[in-house]
């Protein structure tokens, strides 16, 4: 527990710097090294595919989604996707009696889908400055997918250890308890109304706050799917963490397994019901 809240300590600041205060492109970057580290640990480092061409191309696949989330090309991004897919298509006709499909398909799990899902964090950063021209106008925005991921993930921790009777998953996640995700939901809907009262009166966005109720309620449950879907893949591997990157915390799956789905909620409800509409000479 001390080597995991250490971590957290050192790491979490540096994140905040790099998503917060340096230009976009240092989010894509960031990211990028992310989701290709995130797929090596789904092929390679779960034994899933032991294919070094496969797993090479899927993790330079993977940083390419976050570079083209930050400036979004359909073309380019679909002439990406339609190679990546020959390459492995390539791969398997040249050793089709021992490279299955299945591996193919894990592949574009690895280096296409949950890259895209983790990089709608980048999406979101460059979002509302393609729609405002404001180019840091995304750091507000990016930093309601951490709020809601972190405090339903923390809230349930603890409400969880104090009040946790019943279990809500024994068979994928012992330790999850009932009273812990409801406690995580509120926590998230307390911290989103929270955040969005600092973007009300610290910056001048008009906030509309009953959306912050939807956003910390979907956000949290979202929250805990990731976490529970990718706990499942775990238990049905045999493996105990993904990587061991991060002291205390495992590795990139391990840490932003919920942020996988929060992520791109945020992104999709930012679209449809806007929590915090930027005032003219916010930015």
């Amino acid at each position: 527990m001390k080597v995991r809240i250490l971590s957290a300590v050192v790491l979490l600041p540096l994140l905040l710097v790099i998503v917060l205060v340096l230009p976009a492109w240092a989010t894509a970057a960031l990211f990028a090294a992310a989701a290709a580290v995130a797929a090596y640990e789904l092929l390679w480092g779960t034994g899933l595919v032991k294919h070094v061409r496969l797993v090479a191309y899927s993790m330079v696949m993977a940083a390419l989604i976050s570079f083209w989330s930050l400036r979004p090309s359909g073309n380019l991004a679909s002439i990406g996707i339609f190679v990546f897919f020959l390459l492995l298509l390539g791969e398997m006709l040249a050793a089709h009696t021992k490279l299955p499909f299945s591996q193919i398909a894990i592949c574009m799990i690895g280096g296409v889908l949950l890259p895209y899902l983790l990089t709608a964090l980048v999406r979101i950063r460059a979002m509302f400055s393609m729609v405002t021209g404001q180019e840091e106008m995304g750091k507000f925005y990016i930093l309601i997918a951490f709020v809601i991921a972190f405090s339903a993930d923390s809230g349930a921790y603890f409400v969880g250890r104090a009040l946790g009777k019943h279990k809500l998953c024994p068979n994928i996640s012992p330790n999850k308890t009932v009273e812990g995700a409801i406690g995580g939901i509120l926590c998230a809907v307390i911290f989103v109304e929270l955040y969005g009262l600092v973007l009300d009166k610290a910056f001048g966005f008009d906030v509309i706050y009953v959306y912050g109720i939807v956003y910390g309620i979907l956000g949290a449950i979202g929250s805990i799917v990731g976490d529970l879907s990718f706990s499942v893949i775990k238990r049905q591997i045999g493996i105990k963490d993904y990587g061991n990157l991060i002291p205390g915390h495992g590795g990139i799956l391990d840490r932003f397994d919920s942020m996988m789905i929060v992520a791109p909620m945020v992104e999709l409800l930012l679209q449809i019901i806007n929590i915090a509409v930027p005032m003219a000479g916010v930015g």
